[in-house]
Order: structure tokens, then C-alpha cells, then sequence
């Protein structure tokens, strides 16, 4: 198989390419396809492997990067998300399937619009295969697969770091500030009273008990995709509420909201001695260009992504609390990223395989078995946990 990692060189596309090289047969081909082709070839020359193939690609130049995609089986979008559309339709073009890692929930509606078009070509897009979206999507589908009805559809994520570490950044960043950025500043998307609605950015703050280490947390509301894709895939099902929300160490969120609030989250371009920059472009490319901090001894970072899902089941009120854990994954050099990189790895390998089929656009929750994907993670040091609850708690 030939597997295309756009943004290959970037912080989440080189553990997606580390686990399509771990897990590849001596006919695959890994190719790490991104703008800055220097990483790419250094990141392709640690393999020492003839398998691993760097290049140059610029996703904005639709023609040169579907020619590139030819011959794909599937094509892993790890680009900032702004540039989905123009990858999918390279994608398209090329004849190969495809998956990312979401949409912030406005792209992710504008994607699904593309149904039609990848069902007619035969080919398959599963967007947002990430931690979330990705594993809570999955999670979800699970969770309301064991009721006969559902109000409720609850995801989460947070975590815990007791790393010890020397020479930390201003910002220690494991993805895009720009991103994150976006996530404080976007109104985010709720489906309540079975209706779609948007909240205040950073709200919704509650105590909510993990399992140790992570403990007691207080996720709050962003915009993601979950809340576009869960409430039309259980609609049949009757749900009637959908959230999202993330909890942040909170030194981390005062600093992000710090740059939130002096204009560096905009998209408006200011002028500076005669050149026009946008604040959100400037402070991501300097935030991404930090040097990370070193660990000292042990990792001891462990995330745990949740879908709690409320409904009936025999005509009784159910709960069903289905987390996944991720403490990193110390040989590749990992930590809990490692949830987010993965899963779009083990998916396009899901389907170059024939484990999942289909064709169209589709979400994680309508596309992938749970089981089966539950099995494969924990084959990559990640485990799911379900309890299951009398009443709606």
C-alpha cells in the first residue's frame, strides 16, 4: 500500500508517519509530503528506510498536488485544517481515500458537503480521526450502541503531566497555536433541546471527576466537530443534547488568553513597516518554532478522551461512561499525542486493508467498528474503559 502523509513534518504527521512505519510490510510505502521539504527529508533520512519517501508538496497548487497523490491508497491530511477542502479535492482528483483531523466544526460541515462527489468516485473520506474528534466519536458510537434510546452524548478530554522537564518554552505547544487560538475565540457549537446553538468561547467550566492520575478537571467549552456530525448520526435515536468540551492546565489558559486578548487571535491583517501580517499567522510560526522542552527521566503524562452517553435501555435509565486512556508511548519518543497521531494512521490502514469499506464522506462514528479499533489501539499502548450506570448521573 502507499500512504500519503500531507504535513507529514509537522508535530502530529510525524507520529502518524512513525506508526505507519512500525506497523508496514516490506511492500508499503510511506511518503511524507510536506511544504518544507528539508524536514521532510531529514525526518525521512532517521528512517534509514527505502520505504519512507519525503517531498515537496504545496496544497495550494490543486493540479501538482494531485498528480503527487496519484497512485495513493490513502492520503492522511495533517495540514492545518484550514486547507481541508483544497485537500480532499486534490484527493479526489488523485482517486484515493482520505482522512484528517477535523474540522473545528464549520470546516467539518463544509467537508460533508463532498458526499456525494467521493461516493460517486467510489472513494472514502473519514474526517476527524484524531483523538477528538476521532476516539470520542468512536467512543460515542459504542456507548449508544448498548441503549435503545439516547437523550445525551457528553464528550471530553483532560489530562495530567507529572514529567519533569529542563528549558521549557514560554508556550509549550504539542499542536497548532493557531488552532488553539481558535478554539478561545470561536463561539462553540452545542446541540441543546435538540436544537443547534453556539456559547460563550472558554464557558461552561465544571468539576469533573477521571480516574487518577488526571482526577478532578474542569472542562470547558471549544469549538470542535463532534457536536456537527453526533447529533445527525443518532438522530434516529432521539438525541437531544451534544457537547464538547477541554480541560487545559490553567498557566496554560491564562497565557493562551492573554494573546487571545491583546488581538492575537485575529485573522485581520495588520500592517508592520509596510507588510501586512495576520496576528494569528505571526504568533503561530513563531510559537511552533520554539524549541520543546527535554523531558528529564520518566514520561508521566496520561490523557484520558470520554463520551458519556445517557439513555434507556429495557425501559431504564442508563449511563454509559466509555474512556480512553493514553499515558504516551516512551519507544517512540511519545507522549499522549500519541492518541491524536495514531488513529488516523490505524484508520487509512483500515482501510487500505479492506477492514472498513464504503464510500462518501462520512465521520468517525458512522464509518469505524469500535471493537476492532479499540483493539488495534491498544496495540499502541492506548485502552478503553467502560462503566455502565442506573439513572442519568
Amino acid at each position: 500500500m502507499k500512504y500519503v502523509v500531507i504535513g507529514g513534518a509537522g508535530g502530529m504527521g510525524k507520529i502518524t508517519v512513525r506508526d505507519l512505519v512500525e506497523f508496514s510490510t516490506p511492500e508499503d510505502t510511506i511518503v511524507i509530503a510536506d511544504y518544507d521539504f528539508e524536514k521532510a527529508k531529514a525526518l525521512a533520512d532517521s528512517y534509514k528506510n527505502q520505504q519512507v519517501i519525503p517531498l515537496r508538496v504545496d496544497v495550494n497548487d490543486l493540479s501538482a498536488t494531485a498528480q503527487a497523490l496519484r497512485g495513493t491508497s490513502v492520503v492522511v491530511n495533517s495540514v492545518q485544517y484550514h486547507l481541508n477542502l483544497k485537500v480532499m479535492e486534490a484527493t479526489l482528483a488523485a482517486g484515493a481515500n482520505y482522512t484528517d483531523l477535523g474540522g473545528l466544526f464549520h470546516m467539518t460541515r463544509k467537508q460533508l458537503l463532498l458526499h456525494e462527489r467521493f461516493k460517486s468516485a467510489g472513494r472514502l473520506a473519514i474526517i476527524g480521526m484524531g483523538a477528538a474528534p476521532g476516539i470520542t466519536n468512536i467512543l460515542s458510537r459504542h456507548g449508544c450502541d448498548q441503549l435503545d434510546s439516547v437523550r445525551e452524548i457528553h464528550t471530553m478530554v483532560a489530562g495530567s503531566d507529572q514529567t519533569k522537564y529542563k528549558d521549557v518554552p514560554a508556550l509549550s505547544v504539542s499542536y497548532s497555536l493557531q488552532t488553539i487560538l481558535e478554539e478561545f475565540s470561536i463561539e462553540p457549537a452545542v446541540f441543546t433541546k435538540g436544537e443547534f446553538t453556539f456559547a460563550k468561547p472558554m464557558s461552561g467550566a465544571v468539576a469533573q471527576k477521571f480516574p487518577p492520575p488526571v482526577g478532578i478537571r474542569y472542562p470547558m467549552y471549544t469549538i470542535h466537530s463532534e457536536v456537527a456530525t453526533l447529533p445527525l448520526s443518532f438522530k434516529e435515536k432521539g438525541v437531544r443534547e451534544v457537547s464538547f468540551k477541554i480541560a487545559f492546565d490553567s498557566e496554560f489558559l491564562d497565557r493562551v488568553k492573554f494573546l487571545r486578548d491583546i488581538g492575537l487571535a485575529s485573522h485581520e491583517p495588520v500592517e508592520i513597516s509596510g507588510i501586512k501580517v495576520k496576528p494569528i499567522e505571526l504568533i503561530n510560526k513563531l510559537a511552533m518554532a520554539q524549541t520543546p522542552a527535554k523531558k528529564v527521566g520518566k514520561l508521566k503524562q496520561h490523557e484520558i478522551v470520554r463520551a458519556v452517553v445517557k439513555g434507556m435501555k429495557d425501559k431504564k435509565k442508563r449511563t454509559i461512561i466509555l474512556d480512553c486512556h493514553t499515558k504516551g508511548f516512551e519507544k517512540w519518543g511519545v507522549g499522549t499525542d500519541l492518541n491524536t497521531g495514531s488513529p488516523p494512521a490505524v484508520v487509512a490502514r483500515m482501510i487500505a486493508e479492506g477492514q472498513i469499506k464504503g464510500s462518501g464522506v462520512l465521520a468517525p462514528e458512522n464509518s469505524v467498528p469500535p471493537k476492532p479499533f479499540f483493539e488495534l489501539l491498544k496495540k499502541r499502548k492506548m485502552w478503553v474503559e467502560i462503566q455502565q450506570k442506573s439513572g442519568w448521573i
